[in-house]
């Protein structure tokens, strides 16, 4: 035992270690890993992003939402209190729950938060970092807020392939709706389409251009600032970039990069890119850039970045957008995973030699937009998927999965007629720990994109027309990005591979969000044989239940 003044002096440096405030949430260490503690309050209220008012969701009075500063392997506790009047469910994009799917609030994991009740989510960011977005995934309520950013930081003992910036911000770009979240779930109840959005946001705002705007970001001459940038819009890639400064790609979903320098990046649904932007120019105000891509009339916003002590307005003559969706797809190929980089672990991030993995199933995917009894639906291989009112974990979970839906519902390939389209829980069954190449045929003329709860997967492939084997021969088996979210352009394949180690039940899904919500997901089920805690976390203490689940005694949970 230590006594006298310098057992006190100890005493309390260790409570001030293991209790402390930080980014508005509570810190605690207890000899593991430190535990962040949030409450979040979900409300309605006015937002205007594009100058109209909008019944927006807020958290905590905010919109966007707060900002997640985590660090890897901290534990995550965030009490969401609905104060809707409707349900409501929020997911951590990217965020991998390692045995525990419990967790990624998800319809096929989860059920929602009535309203006027809580729900404490619980989880750790196990070895991971990078950029991350949270968001609903109830309703269209994502259209209106609701989301906000997730960062994970390196630990201090495992290296970055950077300096330290000077500063680290968070931008949110996205389209916005003006109609709001109600009036356009009517729409797509109704069976039409959203049709093209009002306009682009950058953090809930858009520079007007008068004088009076304040900034977004300063930054100070000569440093060095890293900017995440994610698209948490419902259904429009965006082009971004700086006025007079160009960006270096350091990280993406995840994964470091090879730093590679861009005058501009197209930021798909979904996806999160982190740059380095050095403030090298003219001390005066720039404009951050946002523009649609793809869609027939091009909608542009802007963001103010101010210099300290800088003099001047930002130029009025805004950096141009490429043109074409070919350009897009050159610059995917020039996305390389950093071999040599460490990530979350003190090993390089080469040392995982994908490529020389044997595959052992192939899914090809193929998505279709149909009207199915006059309304619009979209689906995949002839499935467009609707959400039981029982969690499929829930009732996989309590041996009732036979009452709620059947496994392996759509075949590995696309059906000969892919015009048919039948409604129906899509459920993959998938083998522990077998290496899976997926193929995302889009013969649409819109663009898509996908995300893969629970995992990350190495984005190995993608060009025009239909895939076949000898595709293959062109796939990049070495540095492909090792990311969670994947753009599949018009007329075109996009190939991943990952291997499906990682036990619960994970939702591959379009970010564009009226495809989500009409149909264009699925869930693969992951179960290990052994039944084991070393595979898969048991059901939480308090978790909600519904459907023909609520009121049933719980299972036995796995004792080992």
């Amino acid at each position: 035992m230590v006594g006298g003044r310098k057992g006190k002096e100890m005493a309390r440096l260790t409570l001030i270690s293991m209790l402390f405030l930080w980014a508005g949430s509570m810190l605690m260490v207890q000899g593991g890993d430190p535990t962040l503690f949030f409450e979040w309050n979900v409300t309605y209220g006015t937002i205007a992003p594009l100058g109209v008012p909008v019944k927006g969701i807020l958290i905590n009075g905010q919109f966007p939402g707060p900002n997640i500063n985590s660090t890897t392997n901290n534990n995550i506790v965030i009490n969401v209190f609905n104060n809707l009047d409707e349900p409501f469910l929020v997911t951590w994009n990217g965020i991998q729950h390692r045995k525990n799917s419990w967790q990624d609030g998800v319809l096929g994991t989860n059920c929602p938060i009535p309203p006027g009740k809580n729900y404490t989510y619980k989880f750790q960011v196990k070895d991971q970092i990078g950029s991350y977005i949270y968001y609903p995934v109830t309703a269209m309520h994502k259209a209106v807020g609701g989301f906000g950013g997730l960062r994970v930081n390196s630990r201090l003992l495992i290296p970055v392939p950077y300096a330290d910036p000077a500063d680290d911000y968070t931008l949110l770009v996205g389209d916005f709706f003006n109609k709001g979240h109600t009036s356009l779930k009517k729409i797509l109840d109704s069976g039409r389409n959203l049709g093209r959005c009002d306009g682009v946001h950058l953090n809930g705002k858009v520079a007007k251009g008068d004088g009076k705007d304040e900034p977004l970001f300063t930054m100070e001459a000569g440093k060095t600032y890293k900017y995440r940038i994610c698209n948490t819009g419902i259904k429009t890639s965006l082009n971004v970039r700086f006025q007079g400064h160009t960006m270096k790609l350091v990280e993406m979903e995840g994964s470091h990069t090879m730093q590679n320098d861009y005058d501009s990046l197209d930021v798909h649904v979904g996806q999160c890119f982190s740059v380095l932007v050095t403030a090298n120019q003219e001390p005066r105000d720039y404009y951050v850039v946002a523009s649609t891509r793809f869609t027939k009339r091009e909608v542009t916003a802007t963001g103010i970045i101010r210099y300290k002590n800088g003099k001047g307005a930002a130029s009025s003559e805004l950096p141009p957008p490429p043109v074409g969706w070919a350009w897009s797809l050159n610059q995917f190929r020039t996305f390389r995973w950093n071999l040599t980089s460490n990530a979350a672990r003190p090993n390089p991030q080469g040392s995982y030699k994908y490529g020389s993995i044997n595959i052992t199933r192939t899914i090809k995917l193929a998505n279709t937009a149909q009207r199915v009894d006059g309304k619009l639906r979209y689906a995949l291989n002839g499935v467009s998927y609707v959400e039981p009112t029982t969690p499929l974990k829930l009732a996989e979970y309590y041996g009732v999965a036979d009452k709620v839906f059947k496994y392996d519902t759509i075949p590995d390939e696309p059906p000969s007629d892919n015009t048919k389209v039948t409604l129906a829980p899509i459920v993959l069954n998938m083998t522990h720990r077998n290496f899976v190449e997926i193929i995302f045929e889009n013969h649409e003329t819109a663009i898509q994109s996908y995300h893969l709860s629970g995992y990350s997967f190495f984005a190995v492939g993608m060009d025009v027309g239909k895939w076949s084997p000898e595709k293959r021969m062109n796939y990049n088996l070495l540095d492909a990005v090792s990311r969670h979210t994947i753009q599949v352009f018009p007329n075109s394949w996009s190939a991943i591979l990952l291997t499906f180690d990682n036990c619960g039940m994970w939702n591959l899904r379009s970010e564009i969000w009226d495809r989500h919500y009409l149909g264009q997901q699925l869930y693969a089920s992951v179960i290990s044989p052994n039944r084991s805690l070393k595979d898969e976390y048991n059901l939480p203490e308090g978790v909600l239940t519904c459907g023909i689940v609520q009121g049933m005694p719980r299972p036995p949970p796995f004792s080992s």
